[in-house]
This record gives C-alpha cells, sequence and structure tokens, in this order.
C-alpha cells in the first residue's frame, strides 16, 4: 500500500508512509473500495482512460466506503487494525504502553518494573506480517524505551536475555540512539560486548562494523600496564 493522507492532512503520528497489505480478505475489501470509487467515476463521466487510478493505495476515487477502510485514523479501518494487532502481541507489562501508542498518542508514560531484557525480547520478535501497517510501531516503541535506560543497566541486560531478545539488543546497541550518545555512555562491559559482537557476526553482520567501532569497553576492562 503506498501513502494514505486525509484532505485535511491529519496523520496517525506512528503511521508509515507505506504499508503492505497481505491478508486475503482485507486485499479483497481494498479492491471492492477501488471497484466502487471506479464505478462512481464513471457514472460521474470522468476520463479514466488516462486515469491513475491502478495506484496502490486504491485512493485515486475516493469514497465513503474506501475512507472507512484506508484512512490511519479511522478506527475500523486497516491500519488500525494491524495496530490493535501489534498491541495485542506485545509483552505483558508493556500491553497498555502499546495500545497508547496505536490509538495515537505521542508521548505515553512508559510502563514501570518492565525490565530492558523484555523490552530487548520485543524489539527483536519475529512478527507474522513484518511490514504492515504496524510495522513503524514496532520499530521505534521499543527503542523509545531503552533509550532512556542507563547504558549500565543495558549491558546488563544483554548477560540475561535469551536469543530473541538478543537479535533485539544487537539492533538496539547498532542504532542511532545509542551510537550517538556519548563516548562515556557506550562503555560495555566485555562479556555484554563479546555476546552482542558474536551475535551480530553470526546473524547480523550489516550491524558488526557499527558494533565493533561504536562499543567501548568499560574502564576497569582495560589492561594497565605499568
Amino acid at each position: 500500500m503506498g501513502d494514505f493522507s486525509r484532505p485535511d492532512g491529519a496523520r496517525h503520528p506512528h503511521h508509515p508512509r507505506s504499508y503492505e497489505i497481505t491478508a486475503p480478505a482485507e486485499i479483497d475489501e481494498v479492491r471492492a473500495v477501488r471497484r466502487l470509487g471506479r464505478e462512481r467515476a464513471a457514472e460521474a463521466g470522468w476520463d479514466l482512460i488516462e486515469c491513475a487510478c491502478s495506484d496502490a493505495q486504491g485512493t485515486a476515487h475516493p469514497t465513503p466506503e474506501s475512507s472507512r477502510l484506508l484512512d490511519p485514523l479511522s478506527p475500523d479501518g486497516i491500519p488500525a487494525r494491524h495496530r490493535e494487532r501489534w498491541a495485542a502481541a506485545a509483552p505483558e507489562g508493556l500491553r497498555e504502553f502499546a495500545r497508547a501508542l496505536a490509538a495515537g498518542e505521542e508521548e505515553p508514560p512508559p510502563p514501570h518494573g518492565v525490565p530492558p531484557a523484555v523490552v530487548f525480547g520485543w524489539l527483536g520478535a519475529v512478527r507474522e506480517e513484518p511490514r504492515d501497517a504496524a510495522w513503524l510501531l514496532a520499530e521505534r516503541a521499543p527503542v523509545r524505551l531503552l533509550a532512556g535506560r542507563p547504558t549500565e543497566e543495558l549491558a546488563w541486560a544483554v548477560r540475561e536475555t535469551d536469543r530473541t531478545g538478543l537479535e533485539g539488543a544487537v539492533r538496539f546497541f547498532a542504532s542511532e540512539e545509542f551510537t550517538t550518545r556519548h563516548p562515556k555512555r557506550r562503555r560495555v562491559p566485555d562479556t555484554a560486548r563479546d555476546l552482542l559482537l558474536r551475535y551480530a557476526r553470526s546473524r547480523r553482520p550489516e550491524d558488526l562494523p557499527v558494533l565493533e567501532r561504536r562499543l567501548l569497553r568499560t574502564p576497569e576492562d582495560r589492561v594497565r600496564r605499568s
């Protein structure tokens, strides 16, 4: 699907500019509203020969039906369904935060008492529909929760998390939210650093160079020479 904006410019703050619809029932719904738009345009005497109504958005001839179905702000629309599905799949303790973001809140209060290892797992989890209308939220939400955590706390969580969490941890430590920290806040103990580098080397080689450059060792890990 392509970008879909309301005439008044209103947008869901976490709606991506492009996303995919793969569920057969939803594809049928989109085809139906596109067909309806074409029929109504033809009835109105529009010249459809040079019309761009084959666009992937299905919004070249908007109708109330297409607005309801495709508008990111429509509570009955496909984007809202995708966001609700993503929020429902969030780990326990994070669902309220996820639902607030899915509903359009830009700065909901972060949840309390959720270990960073759980958030790493949330970021690293494989999604059944990785490019649906919730994909931007799936990337932003966990990173937002991790960005404010001290490096020492995050490094300890790397040692506690599982394989899925390591996927998320590598993605976070290679992200701009971490790599732009002051060098003093990028110092990671050897155990956590080695876990991240080992995982990246075997599973995410595209992230390895930035991790090798930006993950600094803590002062106490340095070899001191007399």
